[in-house]
Protein backbone atom coordinates (compact mmCIF):
# COMPACT_ATOMS: atom_id res chain seq x y z
CA UNK A 1 0.00 0.00 0.00
CA UNK A 2 0.82 3.65 -1.08
CA UNK A 3 0.98 5.95 2.18
CA UNK A 4 0.87 9.72 1.24
CA UNK A 5 2.38 12.54 3.63
CA UNK A 6 -1.21 12.92 5.86
CA UNK A 7 -0.96 8.88 5.86
CA UNK A 8 2.62 9.83 7.30
CA UNK A 9 0.97 12.43 9.81
CA UNK A 10 -1.42 10.43 10.95
CA UNK A 11 0.93 7.54 11.78
CA UNK A 12 3.07 9.81 13.64
CA UNK A 13 0.49 10.88 15.54
CA UNK A 14 -0.86 7.86 16.72
CA UNK A 15 2.68 6.39 17.55
CA UNK A 16 3.09 9.54 19.97
CA UNK A 17 -0.70 8.71 21.30
CA UNK A 18 -2.72 6.27 20.21
CA UNK A 19 -5.59 7.36 22.54
CA UNK A 20 -6.24 10.42 20.56
CA UNK A 21 -9.58 11.06 19.85
CA UNK A 22 -10.74 10.91 15.79
CA UNK A 23 -11.94 14.57 16.35
CA UNK A 24 -8.29 15.82 17.86
CA UNK A 25 -6.53 13.49 14.76
CA UNK A 26 -8.49 15.13 12.48
CA UNK A 27 -7.46 18.38 13.32
CA UNK A 28 -3.70 18.00 14.25
CA UNK A 29 -3.61 16.40 10.38
CA UNK A 30 -6.14 18.95 8.93
CA UNK A 31 -8.99 16.69 8.01
CA UNK A 32 -12.35 16.54 8.44
CA UNK A 33 -13.51 13.56 11.16
CA UNK A 34 -14.79 11.58 8.75
CA UNK A 35 -12.33 11.13 5.87
CA UNK A 36 -9.87 10.90 8.78
CA UNK A 37 -11.34 7.96 10.19
CA UNK A 38 -11.60 6.49 6.96
CA UNK A 39 -7.78 6.75 6.63
CA UNK A 40 -7.20 5.08 10.12
CA UNK A 41 -9.39 2.46 8.93
CA UNK A 42 -7.58 1.63 5.81
CA UNK A 43 -4.09 1.86 7.60
CA UNK A 44 -5.35 -0.40 9.72
CA UNK A 45 -7.27 -3.01 7.34
CA UNK A 46 -3.57 -2.56 5.20
CA UNK A 47 -1.78 -4.24 8.33
CA UNK A 48 -0.01 -0.78 8.70
CA UNK A 49 -1.68 -0.50 11.89
CA UNK A 50 -1.31 -3.83 13.28
CA UNK A 51 -2.49 -2.25 17.07
CA UNK A 52 -3.14 -0.20 19.67
CA UNK A 53 -1.20 -0.84 23.06
CA UNK A 54 -0.35 0.49 26.41
CA UNK A 55 3.45 1.02 27.29
CA UNK A 56 4.22 0.12 30.98
CA UNK A 57 6.88 0.85 32.91
CA UNK A 58 8.66 -2.34 34.16
CA UNK A 59 10.18 -1.13 37.07
CA UNK A 60 7.36 0.01 38.83
CA UNK A 61 6.07 -3.24 38.34
CA UNK A 62 9.22 -4.89 39.90
CA UNK A 63 11.07 -6.00 36.76
CA UNK A 64 14.40 -4.68 37.59
CA UNK A 65 16.66 -6.49 35.66
CA UNK A 66 16.77 -6.17 31.59
CA UNK A 67 18.35 -9.26 30.10
CA UNK A 68 20.06 -9.55 26.62
CA UNK A 69 20.24 -13.85 26.36
CA UNK A 70 22.12 -15.09 23.43
CA UNK A 71 21.23 -18.46 22.65
CA UNK A 72 22.55 -21.22 20.37
CA UNK A 73 21.18 -24.60 19.19
CA UNK A 74 21.98 -27.77 18.79
CA UNK A 75 21.06 -28.26 15.59
CA UNK A 76 20.07 -25.97 12.40
CA UNK A 77 16.68 -26.78 11.69
CA UNK A 78 13.44 -25.47 10.75
CA UNK A 79 11.41 -27.54 12.84
CA UNK A 80 13.60 -27.21 15.70
CA UNK A 81 13.93 -23.56 15.27
CA UNK A 82 9.99 -22.78 14.65
CA UNK A 83 9.81 -25.06 18.00
CA UNK A 84 12.08 -23.20 19.76
CA UNK A 85 10.17 -19.69 18.78
CA UNK A 86 6.74 -21.33 19.99
CA UNK A 87 8.08 -22.47 23.23
CA UNK A 88 10.33 -19.26 24.05
CA UNK A 89 6.75 -17.17 23.17
CA UNK A 90 4.93 -18.88 25.72
CA UNK A 91 7.75 -17.81 28.57
CA UNK A 92 6.37 -14.02 30.01
CA UNK A 93 9.52 -13.21 31.23
CA UNK A 94 10.41 -13.40 26.76
CA UNK A 95 9.64 -9.91 25.45
CA UNK A 96 11.24 -10.05 22.23
CA UNK A 97 13.16 -12.83 20.31
CA UNK A 98 15.01 -12.57 17.09
CA UNK A 99 17.11 -15.06 14.66
CA UNK A 100 19.92 -13.39 14.36
CA UNK A 101 23.14 -14.02 12.26
CA UNK A 102 26.82 -12.53 12.47
CA UNK A 103 27.17 -13.69 15.81
CA UNK A 104 27.95 -17.28 17.54
CA UNK A 105 24.45 -17.47 18.74
CA UNK A 106 21.33 -18.29 16.81
CA UNK A 107 18.71 -16.48 18.79
CA UNK A 108 18.97 -12.87 20.66
CA UNK A 109 16.04 -12.37 23.49
CA UNK A 110 15.38 -9.42 25.68
CA UNK A 111 13.80 -10.70 28.90
CA UNK A 112 12.70 -9.17 31.78
CA UNK A 113 13.42 -10.35 35.27
CA UNK A 114 12.74 -9.36 39.17
CA UNK A 115 16.25 -9.71 40.21
CA UNK A 116 18.85 -12.72 39.78
CA UNK A 117 16.75 -15.24 41.92
CA UNK A 118 14.24 -15.03 39.24
CA UNK A 119 16.73 -14.87 36.23
CA UNK A 120 18.54 -17.96 38.21
CA UNK A 121 15.57 -19.74 37.63
CA UNK A 122 14.13 -18.76 34.47
CA UNK A 123 17.45 -19.63 32.83
CA UNK A 124 18.36 -23.26 34.70
CA UNK A 125 14.36 -24.52 35.02
CA UNK A 126 12.74 -22.88 31.84
CA UNK A 127 15.03 -21.31 29.13
CA UNK A 128 17.77 -23.97 28.66
CA UNK A 129 15.09 -27.27 29.31
CA UNK A 130 14.00 -26.11 25.75
CA UNK A 131 13.99 -28.30 22.82
CA UNK A 132 17.71 -27.97 20.93
CA UNK A 133 19.24 -25.34 23.71
CA UNK A 134 23.08 -25.74 23.93
CA UNK A 135 24.24 -23.24 25.64
CA UNK A 136 23.14 -19.20 26.38
CA UNK A 137 25.32 -15.89 27.15
CA UNK A 138 23.34 -13.52 28.72
CA UNK A 139 24.35 -9.57 29.31
CA UNK A 140 22.20 -7.44 31.83
CA UNK A 141 21.65 -4.09 30.82
CA UNK A 142 22.88 -1.45 33.05
CA UNK A 143 20.75 1.34 31.52
CA UNK A 144 18.51 2.37 28.42
CA UNK A 145 20.40 5.97 26.85
CA UNK A 146 17.71 5.18 24.32
CA UNK A 147 13.84 4.24 24.16
CA UNK A 148 11.83 4.27 21.41
CA UNK A 149 8.18 3.15 20.42
CA UNK A 150 7.71 5.21 16.78
CA UNK A 151 8.98 3.75 13.50
CA UNK A 152 10.77 7.00 11.27
CA UNK A 153 8.39 8.05 8.70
Amino acid sequence: MKIDKVDKLILKELQANARISNLELAEKVNLSPTPCARRVKHLEESGIITDHITLLDSEKLGLNLTAMISVTMEKHTADLFEKFERDAADLPEVIDCYLVTGQDSDFLIKALIRDMRHYEEFLLRRLTKLDGVSGVHTSFVLRQPIRKHQLPL
